[in-house]
């Protein structure tokens, strides 16, 4: 199975060729941007298809993170997969952030809870919590900072994200320190197409996860009356 996946929710515009039969990827590339996503996707993913030699019709299913992460960058990703699905009647599959930035910790050892966190600014994070086994011990959510890390802090925990290093300094007095800080701030592609390949298609919908309103709000103030 050949996935196409592709990440533009944080501060990178990524995407991967991953054959998932083999565990091989065929073609990766990340650019690292807080705006522009728009502009540089399209060429990035033609970059790979060519390089790779290969077509849209080649691919098997299209992966792409549903956030939380940028208003603005989410709809550019969910847009392209969307469209590339429908161009070629292949299924596309949607994989939070904060699940895809946790699955290389638990690759390694899946004994001890992972924290994912990103920074949402103005002293608040994204988070969610995976302990032992793949349970969902706290689910996405927006939060403070300080309510964050006491939410986590109960026994050993590893913190990835960009919002992990603000958690561990916001760390409860008294409680076991993190594990490991791992200052990993946008999710790798290829993880996003294991996930994708394993998840299921009726739980995994390629929609928005949106944890707070949006900054940017329409003018309610001041408005020049209409004639």
């Amino acid at each position: 199975m050949l996935i196409l996946a592709i990440d533009t929710a944080l501060e990178a515009c990524s995407a991967a060729l991953h054959d998932i039969a083999e565990d091989r990827t065929l073609a990766s590339e990340s650019l690292a941007m807080e705006r522009g996503h728009a502009e540089a996707l399209i060429p990035l993913v033609q970059r790979l298809m060519d390089g790779a030699g290969m077509d849209f019709r080649d691919i098997d299913l299209f992966a792409v993170t549903v956030g939380p992460g940028s208003f603005t960058g989410l709809r550019v990703g969910l847009s392209a997969a969307r469209s590339f699905g429908l161009a070629t009647g292949r299924p596309v599959i949607g994989i939070s952030t904060l699940a895809t930035l946790a699955a290389p910790l638990f690759a390694t050892d899946d004994s001890i809870p992972v924290a994912a966190a990103i920074d949402a600014r103005h002293g608040n994070v994204y988070l969610q919590m995976i302990g032992p086994g793949g349970r969902l011990l706290v689910g996405p959510r927006a939060m403070a900072l300080r309510d964050a890390a006491r939410a986590v802090s109960n026994g050993p925990v590893r913190l990835v994200g960009s919002g992990a290093a603000l958690l561990a300094e916001h760390w409860p007095s008294g409680e076991r320190p993190p594990v490991l800080v791992s200052p990993e701030a946008v999710p790798d592609p290829v993880w996003l197409a294991r996930l994708a390949s394993v998840a299921d298609p009726a739980r995994s919908e390629p929609r928005p996860l949106y944890l707070r309103d949006a900054d940017a709000k329409p003018q309610t103030a001041a408005r020049i009356a209409r004639r």
